[in-house]
């Protein structure tokens, strides 16, 4: 399955909120390390109240290093990931790209 080139259209973060798969006309979308991925197409693991619902709509790099589904773990800030941690996360990434394709790139709502 291959993917599209990546995108690098800026997608502010208030309006990266709105794909949390609440509106059924909108794309999903999960961003890592400020790429935007569009999950919509897994909508069983990605669409509202699934297990991975909880990344949709943000930047979740701290909570997919840590492995974590807390909800204050999904953020965008992964400064005090350990290298155990970054490695996860570099396998997320690279796991992400392989599936997804990336839609944009986060950039600060200001």
């Amino acid at each position: 399955m291959s993917t599209q080139p990546p995108q690098t259209t800026p997608i502010t973060v208030s309006e990266l909120a709105k794909y949390n798969g609440s509106d059924p006309s909108l794309p999903i979308y999960v961003a890592i390390k400020g790429d935007v991925f569009d999950v919509s197409k897994n909508t069983s693991s990605y669409g509202p109240g699934s297990g991975y619902s909880v990344f949709t709509g943000k930047d979740s790099s701290k909570a997919l290093g840590k492995s974590s589904l807390k909800p204050e773990d999904c953020i965008a800030d992964y400064s005090d990931l350990t290298e155990k941690e970054l490695e996860t996360l570099e396998q997320w990434h690279a796991f992400f790209s392989k599936r997804y394709n990336i839609v944009g790139k986060v950039v600060p709502d200001n």
